[in-house]
C-alpha cells in the first residue's frame, strides 16, 4: 500500500510539473488569440486565464510579450534527472521513504520557485494595467473564482455521498 501512495504522489508530481512547465509557455499573444485561452482546465492553473477579457493597447501587449519571454529565458530548464532520479525511487527493490520524501521535497522547492517566479511577472504585468482594465481583472477574478468555489462544493458534497452510501452499504 505504501509503494502505491508513493507511486501515486510521484507520478502526481511529474505530471503537475510537467503541466506547470506547459502551462507557463503559454505566451500573452496565445492568451488573447480568440478572446482568450479556451483549452485546459481553470483548476490546474487558475492564473493561466487572469488576464481574459482584458482589451489590452498594443504597447501593452507588446510590453507583456517582453515580461514572458524574459522569465522564460530566466527560467531554469527542466530537470529531467529529477524525474529520473524519482523513478528509480519507486521502482526501486524496497521502498525508501526518506529518499522519497527528500526527491519530493526537492521536486517540490524548484516549483515553489517556478510559481514566485510567475508571480513576479503577473505582478508587473498587472501594474501595466490601467484602472479601468485592473477592474475589470478584479471582475473577472470574482467570477472565476465563485466558480471554483461552486466546483469544490460540489465535490465535497459528491465526496460526502459517495463515503455515505458506502457507509451505509456495510
Amino acid at each position: 500500500m505504501r509503494n502505491l501512495t508513493a507511486v501515486v504522489i510521484a507520478s502526481a508530481m511529474v505530471l503537475s510539473h510537467a503541466s506547470a512547465k506547459a502551462a507557463d509557455t503559454t505566451t500573452i499573444d496565445e492568451m488573447h488569440q480568440n478572446g482568450g485561452l479556451t483549452t485546459g482546465s481553470m483548476t490546474q492553473n487558475p492564473q493561466s486565464h487572469m488576464f481574459d477579457g482584458i482589451e489590452l493597447t498594443e504597447q501593452q501587449r507588446q510590453q507583456m510579450r517582453d515580461l514572458m519571454q524574459q522569465a522564460r529565458h530566466e527560467r531554469p530548464a527542466l530537470d529531467i534527472q529529477d524525474i529520473e532520479t524519482m523513478h528509480d525511487l519507486i521502482t526501486a527493490e524496497s521502498f525508501n521513504e526518506a529518499a522519497i520524501r527528500g526527491q519530493a521535497e526537492k521536486m517540490a522547492q524548484a516549483q515553489v520557485a517556478q510559481q514566485v517566479e510567475m508571480a513576479r511577472v503577473r505582478n508587473q504585468m498587472y501594474h501595466l494595467l490601467t484602472p479601468a482594465q485592473q477592474a475589470t481583472l478584479q471582475k473577472n477574478y470574482e467570477q472565476r473564482i465563485n466558480e471554483l468555489r461552486k466546483l469544490a462544493n460540489l465535490q465535497q458534497s459528491s465526496s460526502l455521498q459517495a463515503v455515505s452510501s458506502t457507509s451505509s452499504n456495510q
